[in-house]
């Protein structure tokens, strides 16, 4: 069974052009270019630095032991094999819905709706991880002064997940204005306490660390934790999705995209090797999700504990805000393309957002954040995030080998197909290396995105259409 093709709109042909100030089509103007270099980069910054330093510590201790930071350093270097061709084609393709775009248009349509529905989903499990966290630094928040909120975690989750749908639909400026400010204390906090974790570290204080033998768990583990903690590194792909708002396209998104994995792995590499030399991974894994505030208090005592309340409330609370906002634009990207309803593509007329589109990321983030299932929430967004990851890649090397006319990119990939092979093996490696239930899920989820296309997509076509 399938759509009738005269029932469904046809997708826009994006006859227009990209302008400084905003993607113009044969109807009117898309969505306007309000996002410079420094909200491109808090978006992916601000998706990034959330759950790596604020909820994986110590679930990332207790399976790799110290070599957790080995593992947030690979899963860095494969962001970037996959970063620096996402930059190549975006400054082709400057529009939102990032991957899905890319491949959509060197892949063709089956392709682009697997991953286009999957991303969608991706990142929804990754909006509801960041908001588990950030109930869980909220409720540490209320036990510094004596109340016990453990039963408020997920209702916390919820209230939030319900607030970012919200100021998301006032306008995209709004949700980058909490962006940027959300992340300048972050990195301000952040700066202040590795700049002491590290000097601690190596002894200047006087204080011992903890001695442990790095590889404690062998070297597997390495790999399997970095697929877990792949979930800090999507930030990246997060300034793709939205770079039909981003301004001089050209130059900043691939200085946001690259610039952002390189500052983040560099404050996960040193935040595990702080950690790990204050306590040891058998207590970090102990304090679970709220690890950090233990060292911060180690540190500085009731005040550190306080400061990286505060810092972990702002940074899952980042995450999700990008997100969420992410996730809409990857819907909306599909709506465009007729691969959905065209309603998901209605803009409210009042603040130019995709409202529908939000609120179809909104609702699924509740369902899941009730679930409060936080490792699984996590390797399922990586999953999915991993094999758009990967495929993006492989539509860089179809699209070099024969360019269409119209791909005329800013910025080139560097050493020809040896970056984009890199970074498509690297993102299919490490999904072997996940759990099954996480696995199962994720493939669960490309079945169904598959047969909605069978569906409801089959008789669209997009390859090379731009």
């Amino acid at each position: 069974m399938s759509v009738d093709p005269a029932a469904r709109p046809e997708p826009e042909t994006d006859a227009g052009a990209v302008t400084e100030e905003a993607t113009v089509h044969e109807e009117g103007v898309e969505l306007e270019r309000t996002i410079g270099l420094r909200g491109a980069m808090a978006i992916g910054v601000g998706t990034m630095i959330g759950a790596g330093i604020f909820v994986f510590p110590g679930l990332a201790a207790g399976q790799a032991g110290p070599a957790a930071a080995l593992s947030f350093a690979i899963g860095a270097v494969i962001a970037l094999l996959v970063a620096v061709p996402t930059a190549e084609l975006a400054t082709a393709m400057p529009k939102s819905g990032g991957g899905y775009y890319f491949i959509s248009r060197g892949l063709g349509t089956l392709f682009g709706a697997v991953v286009g529905l999957s991303v969608w989903l991706g990142l929804v499990f990754a909006s509801a991880f960041y908001l588990v966290g950030f109930g869980n630094y909220a409720a540490a928040v209320l036990a510094e002064v004596g109340v016990n909120a453990g039963g408020l975690v997920i209702p916390l989750g919820l209230a939030f997940a319900v607030l970012l749908t919200a100021l998301s639909l006032t306008g995209t400026e709004n949700a980058t204005k909490l962006q940027n400010v959300v992340v300048g204390l972050l990195l301000v906090i952040l700066t202040g306490f590795l700049t002491y974790g590290g000097l601690d570290a190596l002894g200047v204080f006087g204080r011992s660390s903890t001695p442990e033998e790095f590889f404690r768990f062998g070297v597997g583990p390495v790999f399997s934790t970095a697929a877990l903690v792949f979930t800090s590194y999507l930030g990246f792909a997060q300034v793709a999705t939205v770079a039909g708002e981003v301004k001089d396209p050209a130059r900043n998104l691939p200085l946001a995209m690259v610039g952002s994995v390189l500052l983040v792995g560099v404050f996960y590499v040193a935040t595990i090797f702080v950690a790990t030399s204050a306590f040891g991974s058998p207590r970090l894994e102990q304090f679970g999700e709220t690890a950090m505030v233990e060292v911060a208090r180690d540190f500085f005592g009731l005040g550190g504990a306080v400061a990286i309340l505060l810092a972990g409330l702002l940074a899952t609370l980042s995450s999700a805000n990008a997100s969420i906002l992410s996730s809409s634009r990857a819907i909306y990207a599909l709506s465009r393309d007729a691969l959905v309803p065209e309603r998901f593509r209605r803009l409210n007329l009042k603040y130019g957002t995709p409202h529908i589109a939000l609120l179809s990321a909104g609702g699924p983030v509740l369902v899941l954040v009730a679930t409060g299932q936080v490792e699984v929430l996590a390797e399922v967004a990586s999953f999915l995030h991993l094999v758009m990851y990967g495929l993006m890649c492989v539509a860089l090397v179809v699209i070099r080998r024969s360019p269409p006319e119209w791909y005329q990119p800013d910025f080139e990939v560097p050493f020809g197909p040896v970056i984009p092979v890199l970074g498509a093996v690297a993102s299919f490696g490490l999904i072997y290396f996940m759990k099954p239930a996480s696995q199962l899920i994720g493939l669960a989820v490309m079945l169904l995105s598959g047969g909605w296309y069978l569906y409801y997509a089959r008789d669209v076509n997009l390859r090379g259409a731009v």
